[in-house]
């Protein structure tokens, strides 16, 4: 199938807080995001849309933006597929939206990059701004580095810091396996924990490293057996989605007595998959879970699970919808060149401390918790008698990488 062809076949999903698409509509400030929203996977987008949807209204009930402006929410579904976000992408800038968040895939958050950088030095008054709350290759801020672009997440090496510290601190580890997903992120994973695992343990011996296809295995079953083999006391994983829920969960019914470190288990599907299994042994890196004691996040939480009957996930996103709107009413503009020169530069108190962007870079910083599955929590994920608890963190401060990013600035 030809691109053109491709163009016109692919249908739009639009869901909109306060209004059909429009271009022309200047009371609305338009929100595109990008992302999954079918097939197996479809699940997480949906959870993305709902979490943006919700901050979205609580930033309009309080006021809107850039002097009460609406944000209005527009889904598009890129079947996390990289040329295909290229379709959608035109497909959101043709309906009038200035800002685009996106979140899965780092393949996907690169294609967006390469795209935005041409589109907006040919057409400044156009120009768009890449929000990117989720995916996490450090190359997005370091070499592919844009002005356009602000990663509003913990990236790998930032990540995989706090989970080699932990791993650090825990001396009944010895062996180490490493199984990811074949492309840039799962590949950045695999280089980050061999040399931070080699730079703060070096006692450890990593005794298997793995690349599955994206999204294409049904079966883990032999990938345990392997796993098993290597008499592996732990397991860091970055992998998201079915990939992850189904790996955790047939070790689990296998009996593999490994420690999980992942990235995203927290999230949706994971305690489901896991079960009684999981606790104890099946740890996550983020910026909230359901058990940081705080009467705001607490408070917020209860509001999106009674709205979605679903439980809050994307806390990042509260912080990421302040922000934007603090840098619109101080630009008092919603171009997305001005707000960005405010955005690069700020800092946020949130209710769990003290966050900022980095300019040089446009990486985001915020407080990290390491967390694990657990029985004797008061908040439960997914209806389950499981949730997590902290077992780690650290301030935004304390998790800075160095970057290499030279930005090219319009």
């Amino acid at each position: 199938m030809n691109f053109m062809h491709k163009l016109a076949s692919v249908a739009l999903v639009s869901l909109a807080l306060t209004g059909p698409v429009s271009a022309q509509d200047a009371s609305t400030v338009k929100l595109a995001l990008i992302d999954g929203q079918s097939g197996p996977n479809g699940f997480i987008g949906e959870s993305m849309r709902q979490h943006l949807q919700f901050f979205a209204e609580r930033q309009n009930a309080a006021g809107g933006v850039a002097g009460g402006k609406k944000l209005d929410v527009i889904a598009f579904d890129n079947k996390f597929d990289p040329q295909e976000t290229i379709v959608q992408l035109q497909k959101a800038i043709d309906a009038g939206a200035r800002y685009v968040f996106h979140g899965n895939s780092s393949a996907v958050g690169a294609a967006i990059v390469d795209f935005l950088e041409k589109h907006n030095r040919r057409n400044p008054e156009q120009s768009v701004l890449y929000i990117n709350f989720a995916a996490l290759d450090p190359v997005l801020t370091n070499e592919k580095c844009s002005f356009w672009h602000f990663r509003f997440d913990a990236d790998v090496n930032i990540r995989t810091a706090a989970i080699t510290n932990q791993i650090k601190n825990d001396p009944s580890i010895k062996k180490v396996y490493l199984f990811n997903q074949d492309y840039s992120f799962g590949k950045a994973v695999r280089t980050a924990a061999t040399q931070m695992l080699k730079e703060k343990r070096p006692d450890i011996q990593i005794v298997g490293d793995e690349l599955i296809p994206l999204q294409k295995v049904t079966d883990f079953t032999p990938y345990i057996a392997k796993i098993r083999a290597t008499g592996a006391d732990a397991v860091i994983s970055a992998n998201w989605g079915n990939d992850l829920n189904q790996l955790v969960k047939t070790g689990g019914e296998l009996g593999l007595p490994v420690k999980w470190f992942t990235y995203f288990a927290n999230g949706e599907g994971g305690v489901t998959a896991l079960g009684a299994a999981g606790v104890g042994r099946v740890f996550a890196v983020s910026e909230w879970h359901m058990n940081v004691p705080n009467p705001t996040t607490e408070k917020m939480a209860d509001e999106f699970g009674k709205k979605y009957n679903r439980d809050m996930f994307f806390y990042r996103l509260d912080t990421v919808i302040a922000m934007l709107a603090r840098s619109m009413n101080e630009a008092k503009t919603v171009d997305p060149k001005a707000v960005a020169e405010k955005l690069e530069t700020m800092t946020y108190k949130t209710p769990l401390g003290d966050t900022y962007v980095r300019a040089t870079d446009h990486q985001f910083y915020q407080p990290l918790y390491v967390s694990v599955m657990a029985d004797d929590v008061p908040k439960k994920l997914e209806k389950t008698p499981f949730g997590f608890k902290t077992v780690g963190m650290s301030a935004a401060k304390e998790t800075e990488v160095p970057t290499t990013c030279k930005m090219r600035r319009p």
